[in-house]
């Protein structure tokens, strides 16, 4: 009897045998082509001869030639250059932070294109760095230029208000962003093609007034650039402000692009000046003041002012580390004097750390701030997801990468994401500029802890 399906002339019982073996040949195969979670598939021609054995007997199976050959080929997985684009403020307000995510990529990528190469994986990462200036507009322009070479997987933007504005393209387009320092809360969106390797807002915003209060103070004023992330950052603090029972005494807020702040300081000087008019002590005012490197202008054109050198300052991760401060003499001086407290999300301390450190030191002459760390962790998590899933599909990466994410121990620790896609929470290191010698330098004066809502300080240093 002859089988229509294999038009071989085989009996149904060896047919039943041969697609027995087969079936078992195929899920070999099969099984040898997926291979471990993060191994490379590879493409594989697989040709297998087989007499089956039917009952004890051996059966013959004619074909036109002396045996049948089954040939199964394995899907092909990942090869050549897979590109990772890099959107970085390298000018403008954080050219400093932008600088630091830059070093740190490049030693991430040639470790992980090192790593790639030692194990056959079949493919490596290149970068595909571009300048967004820290500005939303060309941020913009340079998200689409990359989109157009193809380009569907990104490391940063580092601000919230680049986000905000190319955030619906990223979305429509199934395009991955992967921020190393966007913290707005409103930013912090289930689903979305957005993942940030830093935690939100909601716990950086409360440390401010939570230092306030616990070092006395009854009033405070906020001063902060009105952007997605300032304005984000203004709204959580306020409201913790006012649950504690602080006095918001004072509010400013300026454009991004502002330059020039004589204005704002004089301001700022004036409502300072009528609360110790009115009896309240310098030392029970706090100034919150958020912003990127306008900073600089800002705290010189304060410097004027004694009233603002008799209160207490806070600043946020915007300014933590900002290498820019440090050049300028008059605006560092007066940080110095006032203690300017500037909280940043604490990477743990391990050895990847420090080879970052290390290297950022080595190439810029200066400690890297959180998120340069932060930066190295996601390229390598972006190549561990692509060795998992073995496809460029930014949709795929999205989803799988959070699993990969908590798996890995990077420079910054354990990367655990929210439901969001954000870290889910850290401590807060406070750094402060101190003079040494005849140099400037930002220097770790405490910590915040994330668990228990309290503060540490180093030996020596008080507020």
């Amino acid at each position: 009897m002859r089988t229509k399906e294999s038009g071989l002339g085989i009996s149904t019982a060896a047919a039943a045998g041969l697609a027995v073996v087969l079936l078992v040949i195929g899920l070999a195969v099969g099984a040898f082509a997926i291979g471990p979670a993060v191994s490379p598939a590879r493409v594989e021609t697989v040709r297998v001869t087989e007499r089956v054995t039917v009952g004890g007997a051996t059966v013959t199976v004619t074909a036109p030639g002396p045996t049948v050959t089954v040939t199964r080929t394995v899907a092909a997985g990942l090869t050549g250059e897979v590109t990772i684009g890099a959107l970085l403020p390298l000018t403008g307000d954080l050219a400093s932070y932008g600088e630091n995510s830059r070093a740190a990529l490049e030693l991430a990528l040639s470790e992980i294109n090192d790593y790639l190469n030692r194990i056959g994986a079949g493919f490596t990462i290149k970068l595909a760095i571009e300048d967004t200036e820290t500005k939303p507009e060309t941020a913009d322009a340079k998200l689409k230029s990359l989109h157009a070479r193809g380009v569907t997987l990104i490391v940063g933007p580092q601000t919230s208000a680049e986000i905000r504005r190319i955030k619906s393209y990223a979305d429509a387009n199934k395009i991955l962003l992967v921020s190393q320092s966007s913290t707005a809360p409103d930013l912090a969106i289930p689903d979305d093609f957005v993942l940030r390797f830093c935690p939100d807002d909601t716990i950086q915003g409360p440390i401010g007034p939570r230092l306030a209060k616990e070092i006395g103070a009854t009033h405070i004023i906020y001063v902060w650039r009105g952007d997605a992330w300032g304005d984000g950052l203004y709204r959580t603090s306020s409201d913790e402000a006012k649950k504690l029972g602080l006095t918001i005494a004072g509010e400013i807020r300026y454009a991004p692009e502002k330059k020039e702040f004589s204005a704002e300081a004089a301001t700022l000087a004036d409502t300072v000046r009528n609360l110790i008019n009115q009896g309240v002590d310098p030392k029970k005012i706090f100034i919150e003041y958020v912003a990127f490197g306008e900073a600089v202008a800002f705290m010189s054109a304060a410097a004027d002012y004694p009233e603002l050198a008799q209160v207490r300052w806070f600043g946020s991760d915007g300014t933590a580390q900002l290498a820019e401060i440090l050049q300028d003499p008059k605006a560092a001086a007066f940080v110095t004097n006032v203690k300017w407290v500037n909280p940043l999300f604490a990477p743990a301390e391990n050895e990847k750390k420090q080879r970052v450190m290390n290297y950022v030191k080595q190439q810029l002459g200066r400690e890297p701030d959180a998120y340069a760390y932060a930066a190295y962790d996601i390229l390598w998590v972006y190549a561990l997801t692509l060795l998992q899933v073995q496809k460029v599909d930014a949709d795929l990466i999205r989803k799988a990468m959070p699993e990969v994410a908590m798996s890995y121990y990077g420079a910054i620790g354990r990367v655990v994401l929210n439901k969001a896609g954000d870290l889910a929470g850290a401590d807060y290191d406070l750094w402060v500029v101190q003079k040494v010698g005849d140099k400037y330098e930002w220097t770790k004066a405490g910590v915040y802890s994330f668990t228990t809502g309290t503060f540490s300080w180093a030996a020596g240093f008080s507020l």
